[in-house]
């Protein structure tokens, strides 16, 4: 062999092996199997909604329309309130049953049962404290509470005073006319509704918590048919709705009569 063969550089072979068939694929499985895992959650959480109640779904829908506003509302309540929970529509039939059994702890209550009426109605949960003959919540012919009243009015305003729901206070009476123009059942019917809201403002509700008093007189009859039915003479609580814009914080303006000058006619 030449010398010049032995000592010449021998050529750099370089040798590519094949991996098997897994070697093209690279990560890309990994994104495809995430996509896949995304799928299947998605497709969980709307079979879960579907099956939900519509409280729930009503909440969600509002998580993503407004996730800001949201949050602002949820678990938001009043300074000092022992319970901070929010009264809406759906809720109102449980806000009912919780005051009847609250009211039948009362010792008399049996007594007054059939005077105290819950109607759940557009505007918010309407009760109701209808009179009788011998008058029950209010003395005759003026607007200074009886006992039965105080007790009763006590026991509602405790339970209301937990919401941050606004309520309306409403005076009612029936169609027999006072004698003489001075005092009217316009001025008994505020002032009625007026002592029920500075009683129980002095026992659980709050100050801005009653956000209206309506005075009616004999124009909302209960007994229709009956303008001088002793029923008609009656006082009403409206606990309200509470919206959205509530919740996450706006204030109602209030809107009170202003008590009018006491007398005290007989004969209502």
């Amino acid at each position: 062999m030449p010398e010049d063969a032995k000592t010449a550089p021998q050529p750099i072979v370089i040798v590519k092996k094949k991996s098997g068939h897994h070697g093209h694929h690279g990560g890309a499985w990994k994104v495809a199997y995430a996509d896949f895992v995304t799928a299947m959650m998605a497709f969980f959480m709307v079979m879960w909604l579907m099956n939900a109640s519509q409280k729930v779904q009503e909440s969600v829908s509002g998580y993503f329309r407004d996730p800001v506003g949201f949050k602002k509302s949820v678990g938001s309540g009043v300074a000092g309130v022992g319970e901070s929970l929010t009264v809406s529509k759906d809720d109102m039939p449980k806000l009912k049953d919780k005051l009847e059994q609250a009211l039948r702890e009362m010792p008399k209550f049996q007594e007054i049962k059939d005077q105290v009426k819950f109607t759940v109605t557009g505007e918010g949960l309407r009760i109701e404290l209808l009179e009788t003959d011998s008058g029950m919540f209010f003395e005759s012919g003026n607007s200074n509470p009886s006992q039965h009243g105080k007790d009763l009015l006590e026991k509602i305003a405790s339970e209301l005073g937990k919401l941050p729901n606004q309520l309306l206070i409403e005076g009612h009476t029936d169609s027999k006319p006072f004698a003489g123009n001075a005092y009217t059942n316009w001025e008994l019917s505020a002032d009625r509704a007026n002592a029920a809201r500075r009683l129980m403002q002095n026992l659980g509700v709050r100050l801005d918590q009653v956000v209206e008093v309506r005075g009616f007189a004999d124009q909302h009859l209960f007994k229709k048919d009956d303008p001088m039915h002793p029923s008609n003479r009656r006082i009403s609580l409206i606990v309200k709705y509470r919206t959205p814009e509530q919740s996450a914080g706006a204030d109602a303006p209030t809107t009170e009569q202003p008590p009018a000058a006491a007398h005290a006619p007989a004969g209502h």
